[in-house]
């Protein structure tokens, strides 16, 4: 029985309760949202706890069952060269940095350097990599998984992805370019260190917007 959205199991049959609930009024416009009573799907847990270092590291995958992939893969963008500019971004508290944050970092500063300066104008270098194996006690989320969600306290987890392992004033990025696209690559790192977990900084290490 279907009231007001909401499936109903009738009194006669022992039929587990399931919620579904519409994005649109007509039905056929959208698939219906379905939610279990008895808990949902996974979902992923905030940047924040991963954030800090905590512990020794965890780095040895022969002892682990099986790790994720990195979701970062490039490291290196652009072609290699003798350039007049070079800016590095660096980050000023020691932290984690997760793989798709990294990963996010890169394509938005290399999305904004291909649309503003040619391919052989510039040299962007990831300058770290996620060794460290970050764990997660999974629990289940949603509704209803308040019954089930209980485990042990302080539990060690399973493998869910990787983290680099920075420290205060560590290189991040370096980007080579040319003195006539010295602003667009200041503000390509700019964009890069919106998506990095701490505070970061340019420095200048070579060349400077006056000899443009």
């Amino acid at each position: 029985m279907l009231v007001g959205g909401v499936r109903i199991a009738s009194i006669e049959t022992n039929r587990p309760v399931i919620w579904e609930r519409f994005k649109y009024d007509n039905q056929y416009l959208s698939k219906p949202e379905i939610e279990f009573a008895t808990g949902g799907p996974m979902s992923r847990k905030p940047g924040s706890m991963y954030r800090e270092i905590k512990g020794q590291a965890y780095c040895r995958r022969e002892y682990m069952g099986g790790v994720p992939s990195n979701r970062i893969t490039q490291f290196e963008h652009g072609q290699k060269g003798d350039y007049a500019v070079r800016m590095t971004l660096h980050v000023v508290e020691q932290c984690q940095i997760r793989h798709i944050a990294l990963e996010a970092a890169r394509i938005s500063a290399n999305r904004f350097l291909s649309k503003k300066i040619p391919q052989n104008g510039y040299h962007l270098k990831i300058r770290v990599y996620p060794h460290n194996v970050i764990r997660e006690n999974k629990i289940a989320t949603g509704a209803g998984a308040d019954r089930i969600s209980e485990g042990m306290r302080k539990a060690f987890g399973k493998p869910v992805g990787t983290a680099a392992r920075v420290s205060a004033d560590q290189k991040i990025i370096t980007l080579e370019t040319s003195p006539a696209n010295f602003a667009t690559a200041k503000l390509a790192l700019k964009r890069a260190a919106i998506k990095l977990p701490s505070p970061c900084y340019i420095e200048v290490e070579r060349g400077s917007p006056i000899a443009a």
